[in-house]
This record gives structure tokens, sequence and C-alpha cells, in this order.
């Protein structure tokens, strides 16, 4: 998650332009997402990353992560929790609408690697406040932004997160890995 100095993840209107990427955080991005097998999203971030990953890889001028990402994420299994959300179109999508701590529960069961949260802060704090975040993943950007969409809403206690690790890359981001817990 690209959060800014304070707090934000998005801006007014839900925009990520400020996030700053360079090569050795997009490798380390990618190393992280090479560790999961199962993509999850709410309802928002579903539709923006439908907009674009099915066919980023197919432009001429697809970046390298561009097409390592979509060689991942487009055959990945996606979860969309969404209590809204009617269809989807993307490939290996399904949506689930109700008992997110069950289905939580049952995927972890299932053989294979990690599932992986992408960018949904709504359902990072309802996941949150489950208890079914087991490490979290920080890129913290050096801007302040003022107002917009806060990283951490709704929660219903305090949270004490164990740092696992710690990376500054050369373009000022400081990327955090921490342990959940309560």
């Amino acid at each position: 998650m690209h959060v800014s100095l304070d707090g934000f993840v998005a801006g007014p209107n839900g925009e990520i332009d400020w996030a700053r990427f360079d090569d050795d955080l997009v490798e380390d991005v990618q190393a992280l997402v090479g560790s999961a097998d199962t993509a999850l999203f709410g309802r928002v971030t579903y539709q923006l990353m439908e907009s674009y990953w099915p066919t980023a890889a197919d432009s001429p001028t697809a970046s390298k992560h561009d097409l390592d990402h979509s060689r991942w994420l487009n055959p990945a299994p996606k979860i969309v929790f969404s209590r809204t959300l009617k269809n989807v179109h993307w490939q290996n999508t399904r949506i689930v609408k109700d008992h997110i701590g069950e289905e939580i529960a049952r995927l972890r069961k299932q053989p294979g690697k990690n599932l992986m949260l992408f960018a949904s802060p709504t359902l990072g704090s309802t996941f949150m406040n489950l208890n079914l975040i087991d490490e979290y993943f920080f890129n913290i950007n050096p801007i302040v932004l003022g107002k917009g969409k806060p990283l951490f809403s709704d929660q219903s206690e305090m949270r004490r997160l164990k740092l696992l690790g710690s990376k500054t890359y050369k373009n000022g981001v400081v990327s955090l890995r921490y342990r959940g817990g309560s």
C-alpha cells in the first residue's frame, strides 16, 4: 500500500499519481507479489485494476513492470469482496459478498502461496478489525496530501504491530513491513 506522510492512500478524488516508483521498488514489489498466488480486492480497487491490467501487457509501450505484473495477475485467482458488485469480467475472478472471515479461513486451509490484499483501504480496515492480516507492507511516500482517503479508518481497537523490516529507496520512499497483531 502506498501511503503519504500524513496517512492517506489516495487524494480527495481517489488519485494516486503522487505515488513514487523506481526500478528497485518495482523489483521488490514484484518479488512480494510472487510470494502470493491469490489477489484480494475491494470493489473500488478491483474496478480500477480490471480497467487496466487485462490488456496492460498488450501495449507497445508496456513497461517491464506492466509485463511482469500482467503475467502474474491475469491468470491468478482474484476475489472481490463487495456487497454491491453484481458481475465481474476479468478471468478467474469471483465475488464474495458476506462471511469474509469464513472465506479467508477457508482460503488459508487450501494448499498454495500467500493471499495478497491489493490497495483496498476500506476492505483492509475490515480485515484488520477481523484480525485477518498477518503482515502489512507500506510504501511511505515523501509527500503530504493534506486530505484524501485515510489508510486506517473505522478501527475498533488499538493495534500494536511488530516491525519486521524497512528499506529506503533512492526516490525517497521508505518501505515498512510489519507483522499484524492486536
